[in-house]
C-alpha cells in the first residue's frame, strides 16, 4: 500500500454515522404495500429457482433415466413434468419482473421524500452555516450523494434480500437432498466469507473517504467556475489547475482502492465457486460409483444422479448470492456514506426563534394611538405583542444599563407609540443599538459596546475601512446572527421578541452582491413581495427608474432572465434588485455598497432610484464613496468595531478628524 493511502487511513478514513440504516429505511418503509410485495416477490423469485433445482432430481431420476433403453418410453410424465417447469419459471419470471416494477416507484418516492425534506430544512438554516460551508459540497449532497442512494434503492438493497432468499432457498434445498454435502458446502463457504470480509471492510472505509472528497471536488470546481474572470485576470489557471489536481488526485486515490478492493471481491468469489462445483462434482462422482448411501430431510437412500446433478446446481445456487451480496454490499456503504452526509445537513440545527411579536396591519384612531388590527393593508402597520407580553421585558433590561445606553434605551420608550391596551406599537423604524458587542467568534469580538440611533425617516450612513464592522451592524439589525451583549431595540421594542420573519419583512436590503433567479423581470421584482400585482410590480420599476432599461428588453418585463441575469449590465441588475425592495415597501432599508461596483454614470440613474425608494423610511446605507454619503442625515464613523465620531456631513467635515481626512483624501479607506 502506498504511503500516501497510509495517510488517508490516518487523516480520516470513516465509517457511516451510527443510525443511519436504520433512519433510511424509515423513509423507504413509509411506503409500505410496495415493500411488503416486493418482499414477497423476491421470495417468489428465490424459491422457484431452488424448487427448479429439486425438479431437476425428480426429472432426471424419475422420469429421464426410466425412459433410458425403454422398448416403448411413455412420454407423457415427461411432458407433463416439462410443463409444471416451466409454469414454475413463468411464475419466478413474473415475480422478478414485478419487485423489479415496484421498486422504482419506492426509490423515486424516497428519493423525493429525502429531497424535499432537505430542501425544506436547508431553507430554516441560518446564514451563519452558509458562511462556513462550501456551497459545492452542499451541491454534491442533492446530486452525487442522492445518486448513490438511488443505487442503493433500486439494485443493492433488493439484490442483497433477493440473494440472501436464494441462499437461504438454496441451503434449505441442499439439506433437503444431502446434509454430508451441505456441512462440506458450508465449511468452504466459512472460508469463502472470511476472505470475502477482509476485502469488504477495507472497501467500504475507501467508499466512505470517496464521498467526502468527491464533495470536495464539486465544491472547488463550483468555485473556480463562479471566479473564472478572477482566474484568469491574475493569470492563475496553472495554480488552479494544480488545486484542482491534488484534490482530484486524493479523489482518485479514495476511489481506486474502493473499487480496487470492490471490483475483486466477485472474481474471488466466482472462481471459488468453481472450486466448489469441481470438489463436490469429484466428491459426488466418487460417493455415485461407490454407491455410498446418503441422507437428508427428504430421507436416507443411494446418492443418485439425479440428487448429485441437483446438488452441483444448488451449490452454484448457494456460492453466488454471497458473491452477489459481498458486491452490493460496496454499493450499500458508499450509500451509507451518501445518506450520513445528507443527514448531517439534515441534522444541522435550524435558525432558531424566539421571538413572539408579530407584524399587523392596522386600522389607526383619531388620537394617533388607538389601533384595531385590520385583514387587509391599510398602509400603517404595528408590532403585536402575545396576550402575556405587557411590554414589560425591555424595559427591565433597559434599567439594567448605564450612561449614555441606558438613555438612549428609555428614549425608545419615551417615542414609540403604544394603543392604550399595549398590546399594540406602532411601526415607525425607530432602531437604537445599546451597548452591543458581538463576534462571528464570541472568543473575537468585531463590535464592541456599541450604543448609537437612527430615528425614524433618517438616512443613516455607516463609515469606515474595511473591517470596521459595518456590514456586521446591518447582519445584526435583522437577526442574521444575534448579538452576545447588549440590546438591540426596534420601536422600543427588543429584536430578540420580534418573530425573525416579521421582523425581516419590515427591512428591505439591497445589496452589493445582486442576485436575479431563473424567470421573467416581472417575476424578480414580484420576488419581493409575492402576491403583488402586475400594476404594482410596474409602480416600482418607475419609482426606482428601472422602467425605462426594461421596456427596451426584447419582451420587456416578460423578457426570461437566466444565469443570474448574465445579459444584463451590472447596473441593470441593480435597479431590478432595487425595484424588488420597493415592492416589498418595508419601513426601513438597508443598502450594502449597492453602488460600489458600477460606474460613475450608471451610479447616479442607481442613486436616483435608491433616493425614491428611501423617502419617508429609515435607511441605513453602507459606501465607501463617500460622494453618497453627503445627503445622509447621520454619518457614523467606525474604526475596528467602534464608534469614533457621529454627524452629518457638515458637522463632521468642521470637526476635522477622521472623517475629514477620508473625505478630503488625506486617509484612505483600507
Amino acid at each position: 500500500m502506498s504511503a500516501k493511502s497510509s495517510q488517508h487511513e490516518q487523516a480520516g478514513l470513516q465509517r457511516a454515522t451510527p443510525g443511519t440504516t436504520k433512519r433510511l429505511f424509515s423513509y423507504i418503509l413509509q411506503y409500505k404495500w410496495q415493500v411488503a410485495v416486493i418482499v414477497v416477490s423476491i421470495v417468489i423469485s428465490a424459491a422457484s429457482q431452488a424448487a427448479s433445482a429439486l425438479f431437476l432430481q425428480t426429472l432426471i431420476d424419475k422420469y429421464i433415466l426410466p425412459l433410458v433403453g425403454s422398448k416403448n418410453p411413455s412420454w407423457e410424465p415427461l411432458v407433463q413434468m416439462l410443463i409444471m417447469m416451466g409454469c414454475l419459471y413463468a411464475v419466478g419470471t413474473f415475480a422478478a419482473w414485478l419487485w423489479s416494477w415496484l421498486v422504482v416507484s419506492v426509490e423515486q418516492g424516497t428519493l423525493k421524500d429525502i429531497r424535499d425534506q432537505m430542501f425544506a430544512h436547508q431553507q430554516q438554516l441560518p446564514i451563519r452555516y452558509f458562511d462556513t460551508h462550501e456551497h459545492g459540497d452542499t451541491m454534491s449532497r442533492y446530486t452525487n450523494d442522492t445518486d448513490t442512494l438511488r443505487q442503493a434503492i433500486s439494485q443493492s438493497f433488493p439484490q442483497m434480500f433477493s440473494s440472501i432468499i436464494a441462499a437461504l432457498a438454496a441451503l434449505i434445498s441442499m439439506l433437503w437432498l444431502s446434509v454430508p454435502f451441505t456441512l462440506f458446502t458450508l465449511a468452504f463457504t466459512a472460508f469463502l466469507i472470511f476472505v470475502v470480509r477482509k476485502i469488504v471492510t477495507r472497501s467500504g472505509l475507501y467508499f466512505v473517504k470517496q464521498q467526502q472528497e468527491l464533495g470536495g471536488v464539486n465544491a472547488f470546481v463550483e468555485e473556480a467556475v463562479g471566479g473564472q474572470k478572477v482566474i484568469k485576470v491574475f493569470n492563475h489557471e496553472d495554480a488552479t489547475a494544480q488545486t484542482f489536481a491534488s484534490k482530484n488526485e486524493a479523489l482518485f486515490e479514495a476511489s481506486a482502492e474502493a473499487n480496487t478492493y470492490g471490483n475483486v471481491t466477485m472474481p474471488i468469489v466466482g472462481n471459488m465457486g468453481y472450486v466448489l462445483y469441481v470438489l463436490m462434482a469429484i466428491l459426488g462422482g466418487i460417493a455415485g460409483i461407490a454407491g455410498w448411501s446418503n441422507f437428508g430431510l427428504g430421507g436416507a437412500g443411494t446418492l443418485t444422479l439425479g440428487t448429485i446433478i441437483s446438488l452441483l446446481t444448488l451449490s452454484r445456487s448457494f456460492i453466488n448470492p454471497i458473491g452477489q451480496v459481498s458486491m452490493q454490499f460496496n454499493m450499500v456503504m458508499m450509500a451509507l456514506a451518501g445518506a450520513s452526509r445528507i443527514f448531517a445537513l439534515m441534522d444541522e440545527p435550524v435558525e432558531s426563534d424566539e421571538g413572539s411579536v408579530k407584524l399587523v396591519s392596522v386600522e389607526l384612531g383619531s388620537d394617533g394611538k388607538t389601533m384595531t388590527e385590520a385583514d387587509h393593508e391599510t398602509g400603517h402597520w404595528a408590532w403585536k405583542r402575545a396576550a402575556d407580553d405587557d411590554g414589560t421585558r425591555s424595559l427591565a433590561a433597559a434599567a439594567k444599563l448605564r450612561g449614555d445606553a441606558r438613555k438612549v434605551a428609555e428614549k425608545a420608550k419615551e417615542v414609540a407609540v403604544t394603543s392604550p391596551d399595549g398590546r399594540y406599537t406602532l411601526l415607525k423604524g425607530d432602531v437604537r443599538f445599546t451597548d452591543v458587542t458581538f463576534g462571528y467568534n464570541p472568543d473575537k469580538p468585531v463590535l464592541h459596546d456599541i450604543t448609537w440611533f437612527a430615528e425614524p425617516g433618517q438616512k443613516m450612513a455607516l463609515v469606515g475601512a474595511t473591517g470596521a464592522g459595518k456590514t456586521t451592524i446591518t447582519n445584526l439589525i435583522n437577526r442574521f446572527y444575534d448579538i452576545q451583549e447588549g440590546q438591540i431595540l426596534y420601536d422600543g421594542i427588543d429584536v430578540k421578541n420580534i418573530c425573525k420573519p416579521d421582523l425581516r419583512r419590515s427591512l428591505g436590503i439591497v445589496l452589493q452582491d445582486v442576485n436575479l433567479f431563473t424567470g421573467t423581470v416581472l417575476d424578480n421584482i414580484r420576488y419581493g413581495r409575492l402576491d403583488a400585482t402586475d400594476e404594482e410590480c410596474i409602480a416600482a420599476a418607475k419609482l426606482t427608474n428601472a422602467d425605462g432599461f426594461i421596456r427596451m428588453l426584447p419582451d420587456g418585463y416578460q423578457t426570461v432572465l437566466e444565469g443570474d441575469g448574465s445579459g444584463l449590465s451590472q447596473g441593470q441588475r441593480q435597479l431590478i434588485s432595487i425595484a424588488r425592495a420597493a415592492v416589498a415597501d418595508p419601513p426601513a432599508m438597508i443598502l450594502d455598497e449597492a453602488t460600489s461596483s458600477i460606474d460613475t454614470r450608471t451610479e447616479e440613474v442607481v442613486q436616483k432610484g435608491m433616493d425614491n425608494l428611501m423617502k419617508g423610511r429609515t435607511t441605513f446605507v453602507i459606501a465607501h464613496r463617500l460622494s453618497t454619503v453627503r445627503n445622509s442625515d447621520v454619518i457614523m464613523v467606525l474604526d475596528h468595531g467602534r464608534i469614533i465620531e457621529r454627524g452629518n456631513h457638515e458637522e463632521l467635515i468642521a470637526q476635522k478628524g477622521e472623517y475629514y481626512q477620508l473625505y478630503t483624501g488625506a486617509l484612505e479607506l483600507e
